[in-house]
């Protein structure tokens, strides 16, 4: 008999047990997928997309979610061996970033577990799986992938440990790793398994990375020339080669036509073959059109709600990228920079399967993206693109060659405010707001920043607007490859005459990030002066954490700018970074001494009085109405 819950059969799922293996009338499975998360089926979820795909290629998929590392293992052999290979990932984060604060602390939460309940991955969960699995199964391949794969394919500095770490596939053992998004490769890789090719000759695949020895001559390809890295045991010796090498691994992973990228490490040699090229309108679509329930399995109905399906589960990822190419994030890295918009039809089409969830109250929570008005822009030449390998199409200035219209994604909107069953759809992710300042971007060519933005405004917005200015000193945001502050100025002058226009009141909230490379304690000071005169007075914020393949790790672990080779000061110790932190909080009694301190120190009293307002007596001191300032990240 066939369990039924939500209404909807337990084989609309893939399966977690081999009871409902069996149910699907199969004897073994072709794949089986290990994943740090719990399995949520929403094309959110990396391993729900990579599970349908397998599906919509005729493969039986199996999932582990969250096993037990520390037992028996018998969750890593409850599914058998299968057919093909082991498919590994950490889940939707760099495991270590799940579980640690900018300061190394232990997070007591993990929103990718039933509950939120902390303690279900181990550190370094990819490197752990792959393990296990290479020493209960030795003849079966592993197939790496995810954020946390992708992002440590070469020589990497770690944080967590503070120190440089090998490639992951050497840490490993795995087989093959599949890095960015994985959609191409793994449909190319499962056709030629279909067709018989052994999983050992997928080395001509793009978008993969292997080793072999050193000795042994690299597969042919007469499309793709080769570029070579400093081995891994020269980074070791020299921080300034470690440097050099991010610069070659960026400017590759951006291109249209890039080159294959070797390493030596030991007696091997790691091979990364070029990427794709972004993914095509019907491409794309094909992945987020897969039959999704959009549901937790049912096996966590007893264990708890899990956070990130709360916050997704009514939201619509428009497109996939970021042309932004910021020094700390790690989206452009993992997604690409050119953005892979799906079609109008797909996201209406999403829309209504939405509209239909048990729980819908008529709110979509997010019409967006990695940067929410991104949807549909590129090259207007797109041969010009073919040649380009810089990491930003919007640093230092936005290029001219990018169409940067938000008529289509204005349109977009208005079609889902047209759905009967929809009362509000929000714009939840942030916005770049350097795109919609005249001043800035010249590229409005069409005169649609307004429209958009007063149609963002007056319709999409939940009560708070979140954009990311970072910092308001200029040289720091040079290193964050962001905008002049006085751009943001701009926006809000802006944003507060359309509000004053229709009358409406919605907070504007402004994300900030302190101990970035290249940020002095001074600066914090300065960007606590500005926004505190601007209104706001922030109550969560950002303390920057290195995390693998950005500019502002190589900067942080070197020293240096891996482009310029010039060195950039970085704060490093605990007490540093808590120093800087504590200007956004000037507001705080117990940190106002401090401060008072630091400044008058510093021989500026200037910034005293503007924070602190040292001139009033304490009984004349005015509260400001202030405007509340929050970051989630």
């Amino acid at each position: 008999m066939i369990d039924v819950i939500n209404e909807r059969p337990i084989t609309d799922w893939m399966p977690l047990t081999k009871k409902e293996i069996e149910k699907r009338g199969w004897d073994e499975l072709d794949i089986i997928l290990v994943s740090g998360d719990a399995y949520v089926d929403h094309p959110s979820f990396g391993t729900a997309v990579i599970g349908r795909i397998m599906e919509d290629e005729g493969f039986r998929v199996g999932i582990i979610a969250q096993p037990n590392w520390q037992d028996d293992l018998r969750d890593f052999k409850k599914l058998g061996k299968p057919k093909y290979f082991f498919g590994v990932t950490a889940g939707c984060m760099d495991s270590m970033v799940n579980h640690y604060t900018a300061n190394k602390r232990l997070r007591s939460t993990d929103a990718y577990t039933p509950g939120g309940a902390a303690g279900f991955r181990p550190d370094y969960a990819t490197v752990v799986y792959s393990k296990i699995l290479k020493d209960l199964f030795p003849d079966v391949p592993v197939m790496i992938g995810g954020i946390e794969a992708s992002l440590r394919r070469v020589t990497h500095y770690d944080y967590w440990k503070d120190e440089l770490k090998t490639s992951i596939l050497e840490e490993s053992g795995a087989d093959i790793l599949v890095y960015g998004m994985g959609d191409q490769p793994l449909r190319e890789m499962l056709q030629l398994l279909k067709k018989g090719v052994p999983f050992s000759n997928l080395h001509t695949i793009k978008q993969v990375a292997f080793l072999q020895n050193k000795d042994e001559e690299l597969p042919k390809n007469k499309n793709w020339e080769t570029v070579e890295l400093a081995s891994h045991e020269e980074c070791l010796e020299d921080k300034i080669k470690y440097a050099s090498n991010f610069k070659i691994v960026e400017v590759e992973s951006n291109k249209w036509e890039a080159n294959r990228i070797i390493q030596h490490v030991g007696n091997q040699t790691l091979v990364i073959n070029p990427p794709y090229k972004t993914m095509t309108e019907n491409e794309i679509d094909r992945s987020f059109d897969l039959p999704y329930t959009r549901l937790p399995h049912p096996k966590y109905k007893k264990r708890g709600a899990i956070p990130a399906y709360d916050m997704i589960k009514f939201s619509i990822n428009m497109h996939r990228g970021c042309f932004g190419g910021c020094s700390f994030c790690t989206i452009s890295a993992h997604q690409g920079k050119f953005i892979a918009s799906r079609s109008e039809k797909s996201i209406l089409q999403e829309v209504e399967e939405v509209t239909n969830h048990p729980d819908f109250r008529g709110y979509i929570s997010d019409l967006g993206g990695p940067s929410a008005n991104m949807y549909k822009m590129k090259g207007k030449d797109e041969a010009i693109c073919a040649r380009c390998s810089s990491p930003s199409c919007i640093h230092p200035v936005i290029c001219n060659n990018l169409d940067t219209s938000h008529k289509q994604m204005t349109e977009l909107y208005r079609k889902v405010d047209a759905n009967p069953k929809v009362k509000k759809a929000f714009v939840g992710s942030g916005i770049r707001y350097d795109l919609l300042v005249d001043d800035f971007n010249k590229n409005n060519d069409d005169g649609n920043h307004d429209e958009y933005i007063e149609q963002v405004i007056t319709r999409h917005v939940s009560g708070r607007l979140k954009v990311a200015p970072e910092h308001t000193s200029d040289a720091t945001l040079r290193v964050m490859r962001k905008p002049s502050f006085k751009y943001f100025h701009k926006f809000k002058e802006k944003y507060d005459k359309i509000s004053e226009k229709h009358n409406l009141k919605q907070q504007l909230i402004p994300y900030f990030i302190s101990s970035h490379p290249g940020c002095e304690e001074e600066d914090m000071a300065n960007l606590a002066a500005e926004t505190k005169d601007m209104g706001f007075q922030l109550e969560q914020v950002q303390d920057f954490m290195p995390t693998p393949m950005t500019v502002a790790e190589v900067i942080y672990y070197t020293g240096v700018h891996p482009y310029t080779l010039k060195p950039i000061k970085t704060v490093k110790t605990k007490e540093e970074k808590l120093s800087q932190n504590k200007y956004f909080f000037w507001y705080k009694r117990e940190n106002q001494d401090w401060i008072r301190q630091r400044l008058t120190k510093a021989k500026r009293p200037d910034l005293v009085e503007k924070l602190l307002g040292d001139q009033q007596k304490p009984s004349e001191k005015k509260v400001p109405n202030w405007l509340e300032g929050r970051r989630k990240r």
